[in-house]
């Protein structure tokens, strides 16, 4: 995990505001800090702009960074399995939490369906901290990319759910260490 280190960003770069889920175009030459490089993202401070953003991991070279690589992506194919989907969802971060969402207890549900024409189709519910997160469907969509990107995945059905609404006692004992929670 990066720390608090100062990038000058190399190419105008779009990027998502934290918590209102804005889409925010942040130039070439800027000043930023990253706070957090955890999954297939990055969360920035931009002192001139005030407040923090998301970085998208195909946008990483925009603040001198690699693209980070998935544990599915360096195994190569192999059978859809739930253990590989949810190795796919714990790459999957809050931008604002360092904890990805499996470990955060943020998935209620994950099926694996085979389709009639080859490949799976894989389901998910999941829910969010806090209902009014503006951050949501940055949050789903990057669990939908992620699960498409495990081989043999043809489609990924990503749903975002608040019942049963989530709490602290979902997340692991990890998770809850890691936050300092009780």
């Amino acid at each position: 995990m990066v720390r608090y280190q100062e990038v000058v960003t190399t190419r105008d770069c779009e990027v998502v505001q934290i918590p209102s889920g804005y889409t925010v175009l942040i130039p070439a030459g800027a000043s930023v800090v990253i706070t957090q490089a955890l999954g297939d993202s990055f969360t920035i401070e931009v002192p001139t702009l005030g407040g923090l953003y998301r970085v998208a991991g195909a946008d990483a070279d925009a603040i001198s960074k690699e693209r980070p690589v998935s544990a599915d992506e360096a195994a190569g194919a192999g059978p859809v399995s739930e253990a590989r989907i949810w190795s796919a969802l714990r790459n999957v971060y809050d931008p604002e939490i360092p904890v990805n969402i499996v470990e955060l207890g943020l998935v209620y549900d994950l099926r694996i369906e085979p389709l009639p024409a080859g490949g799976s189709r894989v389901h998910v519910e999941m829910t969010l901290t806090a209902p009014g997160c503006g951050m949501w469907q940055i949050i789903a969509d990057e669990a939908k990319r992620l699960i498409e990107a495990v081989p043999g995945v043809t489609e990924a059905d990503v749903l975002v759910v608040f019942d049963p609404p989530w709490n602290q006692q979902m997340m692991s004992e990890a998770a809850k260490l890691q936050l300092g929670c009780d």
